[in-house]
């Protein structure tokens, strides 16, 4: 019987992963648990947003609730997207060349710039900085924003989720400079500190509003 609180939870997950979907009841007679243990930790995952739940209508009988794991979940568990990626990267530098690399990144950015432009919208210049901040934090980069006195703004990223691919290729971290420029309608963006390019601990920027 599993009896420690994460073990019981991992096995849960690990369940889920194998099962796809599966029952309260099905899940306490694979782990030899009470339904009310299971319940609880289910409560706490679909709280924390690991798993959902659909209602699963039978051809007799009630319907039943069937817990699967979310997308967020299911990243939880082993992925090497930064490798593969790079693999693809390298090799089509070497078949294609350095410029092709760019024109990728360039893409990439126009494609976001499209997003973001339509996110901001007819914003005051510091309300667009902080829904920047919201939409990168979106994408994992868990940015904290800070006004200063002089009215430039701390644009701090505490997390780079393509940072293994930017030391690889550190085009990247440049799109993404113009791209900030490009969204807030400012040139007077400074990058301090780069976890990628210069192994700092969090990607920091200045900013400032053009006159």
């Amino acid at each position: 019987m599993a009896t420690k609180t994460t073990s019981t939870r991992d096995l849960i997950l690990s369940l889920l992963k194998k099962r796809n979907q599966l029952t309260v009841s099905a899940i306490a007679l694979e782990l030899d648990i009470t339904e009310m243990a299971v319940r609880r930790h289910l409560n706490t995952l679909e709280r924390d947003e690991i798993i959902e739940t659909t209602l699963l209508r039978q051809a007799m009988g009630r319907p039943t609730n069937v817990y699967q794991l979310s997308m967020y979940g299911e990243e939880m568990f082993p992925r090497d997207y930064g490798t593969l990626t790079i693999e693809l990267l390298t090799d089509l530098k070497e078949t294609d060349g350095e410029e092709k690399i760019k024109q990728l990144f360039q893409r990439r950015m126009e494609r976001q710039r499209e997003k973001y432009l339509k996110k901001l919208g007819l914003r005051s210049f510091e309300d667009k900085v902080y829904e920047l901040a919201k939409l990168q934090s979106e994408k994992g980069y868990m940015v904290e924003v800070m006004k200063e006195d002089d009215g430039s703004f701390t644009f701090k990223e505490f997390n780079c989720p393509i940072a293994e691919v930017a030391k690889q290729f550190p085009y990247i971290c440049d799109a993404e400079l113009e791209l900030f420029k490009d969204v807030l309608g400012t040139e007077k963006i400074e990058c301090i500190s780069c976890m990628s390019t210069r192994h700092d601990s969090h990607c920091y920027y200045k900013i400032y509003k053009s006159q």
